[in-house]
């Protein structure tokens, strides 16, 4: 029997990142407009596909991103320069409307615990770990390894392999380059690979039913060159990116 996507949301850009916030079941998007240099951000719940928020801009249109997610709220940092990839700063977001609940432009994030975020300030030598109060910003305590364990999710990723390791035969076409991406989830195998056809390298994605396939969608046409691996499994929905700028996810 055929399956359907349970969330088909487009949005105004290309997804950048993507954090699940695994209290909640919420899942935030990142979406870059390289052309006009600006970011903006969206939540939307993962059991209903409701849009918590979306084009969601900080004053800070560009050098900003996802940093974490947790217990409703969507961590953001900021850069410490134009050029260069190091993080320092938070801004915290309400998932369930959009608000700014804090922001503290001296701490940077370290990691996230199972008791909430660790960060340090960055203007205090030699460096010091703390807990945070996700929702208000405060410190808590100072950081113990022992206590504070790191927070494991349950995201996981399909398996690389070529074409003669699939259990059956599950490619639709022959893969270009011989090598495809597959998970099993409740009887469910998952196939996504890319193909040639009329000269154009395309990647699709693949649902099989034992050996029926039951779901199939094209990810992306026309491609210049070979993608990383396509989607990835949270409980029990496939969720994954099609053209770069759309969300979707489809229960297994």
């Amino acid at each position: 029997m055929p399956i359907h996507p349970i969330i088909s949301e487009q949005f105004n850009g290309d997804i950048w990142r993507m954090e699940i916030d695994e209290l909640t079941d919420t899942i935030f998007i990142e979406v870059r407009d390289n052309n006009d240099k600006k970011v903006h951000f969206a939540a939307v719940n993962l059991l209903d596909g409701t849009v918590l928020f979306n084009a969601l801009e900080t004053p800070e249109r560009w050098l900003t991103g996802i940093e974490a997610a947790y217990d409703g709220v969507l961590l953001l940092h900021f850069y410490q320069t134009e050029t260069g990839p190091t993080h320092k700063g938070l801004m915290a977001i309400n998932a369930a409307n959009g608000k700014m609940l804090w922001s503290n432009y001296a701490v940077t994030f370290d990691y996230l615990s199972v008791s909430g975020p660790v960060v340090y300030d960055s203007r205090i030598h030699p460096r010091k770990l703390f807990l945070t109060d996700i929702k208000t910003g405060a410190t808590l305590r100072i950081y113990q390894p022992s206590v504070y364990a790191a927070l494991k999710n349950n995201v996981r990723v399909p398996t690389a392999m070529a074409e003669n390791e699939l259990p059956l035969k599950l490619a639709p076409t022959h893969p270009f380059g011989n090598e495809l991406y597959y998970f099993e989830h409740n009887n469910f195998r998952i196939v996504s690979l890319h193909a040639l056809k009329a000269g154009a390298l395309n990647q699709w994605l693949y649902i099989f039913d034992g050996e029926e396939k039951i779901y199939e969608d094209l990810l992306n046409a026309s491609i210049q060159k070979l993608q990383p691996e396509s989607f990835i499994i949270h409980q029990n929905r496939l969720i994954y990116i099609k053209n770069k700028s759309e969300l979707k996810v489809v229960p297994l």
